[in-house]
């Protein structure tokens, strides 16, 4: 028994799956301004629709609808079923605040009360 397909069932199938991905993930690449929706991702690295994204490379962002998760250093890995696969050669995630030059005690105060004259006024 063979397990050949024919080329116009395997594309209906790929078309199909694509199409399913496309409908389950959140998550969107931006590139150049633009926003590709993700496929699937794994742990080093990503997937887009082949035929709707161009030749991605370099620094792009990835976001789970408007939150920004990282930003990643990407190159092209295959195409494959109708999806372009990309590698991460660095992700590092996004913070919601700039990174500190200096080391904040976890028991430090969140701010300092000034002294503006009115002890022991009411």
């Amino acid at each position: 028994m063979t397990t050949y397909v024919p080329k116009a069932v395997q594309e209906a199938l790929d078309a199909a799956r694509v199409s399913g991905l496309k409908k389950k993930s959140r998550l969107r690449v931006a590139a150049d301004g633009e926003f590709f929706r993700v496929l699937r991702t794994w742990k080093t690295g990503f997937s887009v629709e082949e035929e709707t994204a161009p030749q991605l490379r370099g620094l792009v962002d990835l976001y789970d609808g408007a939150r920004h998760l990282s930003q990643c250093l990407i190159v092209a890995s295959e195409a494959e079923g109708g999806e372009m696969r990309y590698e991460f050669k660095r992700a590092t995630p996004a913070a919601e605040t700039a990174p500190l030059d200096f080391y904040r005690a976890p028991d430090a105060p969140v701010g300092l009360l000034g002294n503006d004259g009115a002890e022991g006024r009411l």
